[in-house]
């Protein structure tokens, strides 16, 4: 294994060891391949998976020129959160696993914030 993919594991675990996601505050989770983006709440407490969506969601699937731009990421913060209003979460813990908190992060982020969800 690389060094660099030691360094993300790193940062992945010490983010994962300070956020937990529980059934009145679950988790969003955020993972950028470099094809896709890929956005999901956790319960961490029962261990499921609440409400998912990415790039490759039918919602999303042939309307998005390029899957691994900034816009296709505020593309899936949006349908992310509505998807978590029409299960009526409100509140949720961001996490961002290892990347920076910036570019494509942050524009899902942002956009989850301005529809509405509360992190």
């Amino acid at each position: 294994m690389k060094d660099s993919n030691k360094r993300f594991d790193y940062r992945v675990k010490r983010v994962r060891n300070k956020i937990y996601g529980t059934q009145e505050r679950p988790r969003l989770s955020v993972h950028r391949g470099h094809r896709h983006i890929y956005a999901q709440i956790i319960d961490d407490s029962k261990g499921i998976t609440l409400v998912a969506a990415s790039t490759l969601s039918p919602q999303l699937k042939g309307k998005l020129k390029f899957t691994d731009t900034v816009i296709a990421a505020k593309s899936v913060g949006k349908l992310i959160a509505k998807k978590a209003s029409e299960k009526g979460i409100k509140k949720v813990v961001f996490d961002r696993r290892g990347y920076e908190f910036a570019g494509k992060i942050k524009a899902l982020a942002d956009v989850v914030r301005e529809s509405g969800l509360d992190f």
